[in-house]
């Protein structure tokens, strides 16, 4: 076990008590988009989209939840929304799951969450999807995404390519900085 993979193991046992990860459902997409919202690093898209995104690629996308606060049988049993991961699966390339968003609530950053999410999801379209590798991109600034898909790559074994994938000219908001391109794969599980 690399000390990656130690690190996610002890996380993963501090969340098992309280947080479970499954398939996004329409009803978390207001609390998807707040979480994209306060992330402060994403490009935030239309709150309806977030709820497509619920509706329409909940296959290839997570939400933890956090379910400490709600008695059995009650809705808060079934949890709040506190991070999520979208993705698609790309229609060039099947055999490629596209991230599209990753975001942790303020509340339960910086205990490897994002990571958790991550390794869920990729292991679920894995396993019924046949994905063999992951696509992303990351902004020069993100260094907190770098370091995570870093990590994600050297917990499964893989390699990671880069590219720009989209000069910063091309966007129409003033500023933006380019999109690079980061394949990760194959996969091991």
């Amino acid at each position: 076990m690399t000390a990656a993979q130690a690190d996610l193991a002890g996380v993963r046992s501090e969340f098992t008590r309280s947080i479970r990860i499954d398939a996004p459902r329409v009803a978390d997409g207001a609390a998807i988009w707040r979480i994209a919202r306060d992330s402060g690093v994403l490009d935030l898209n239309s709150s309806y989209s977030y709820l497509l995104w619920c509706r329409d690629f909940a296959a290839t996308s997570v939400v933890a939840r956090d379910t400490s606060s709600g008695a059995e049988g009650t809705p808060e049993a079934e949890g709040t929304p506190i991070g999520f991961v979208t993705g698609y699966i790309r229609p060039e390339r099947p055999e490629a799951l596209v991230v599209w968003q990753v975001a942790v609530d303020r509340a339960h950053r910086g205990k490897g969450l994002a990571g958790t999410l991550l390794d869920a999801l990729t292991r679920r379209v894995t396993e019924e999807q046949g994905v063999t590798s992951v696509e992303t991109t990351v902004t020069p600034d993100n260094t907190a995404s770098d370091r995570m898909f870093h990590a994600y790559t050297e917990r499964h074994g893989a390699t990671l390519e880069r590219e720009v994938l989209f000069d910063g000219d091309l966007f129409p908001d003033e500023g933006h900085q380019p999109e690079v391109l980061y394949r990760i794969g194959p996969l091991t599980t």
